[in-house]
């Protein structure tokens, strides 16, 4: 019985672990942009799970976009940095993008 149990739990945690990793990173995404901007109910994230990366589409509203990229991108800048740092911890790479 515990050879099937270790089966059935290996088999259900393997996709879990994948959805997971980008989650944990859409989190931290989504608690900076929403720390950010003015219309926290217009924030929404998009993951794009791909083979090697993930990908988080950021949408706020038109009035909030200048401000999440910041003066002269830096404050977009500073969530793609601290995205691919705990995105390379978990063993990942992911990209941000923000969308209006």
């Amino acid at each position: 019985m515990s050879e099937e149990l270790t089966e059935r739990i290996d088999a259900e945690s393997a996709p879990e672990d994948e959805e997971l990793v980008s989650d944990r990173i859409a989190d931290l995404v989504e608690y900076l942009v929403v720390s950010i901007v003015d219309d926290t109910d217009s924030v929404s994230l998009e993951v794009i799970d791909g083979e090697a990366s993930s990908t988080i589409e950021v949408s706020v509203a038109d009035d909030d976009v200048a401000k999440v990229i910041g003066r002269h991108g830096r404050t977009i800048k500073a969530i793609r940095t601290l995205s691919r740092a705990l995105a390379a911890r978990l063993g990942t790479s992911v990209e941000v993008e923000v969308l209006g």
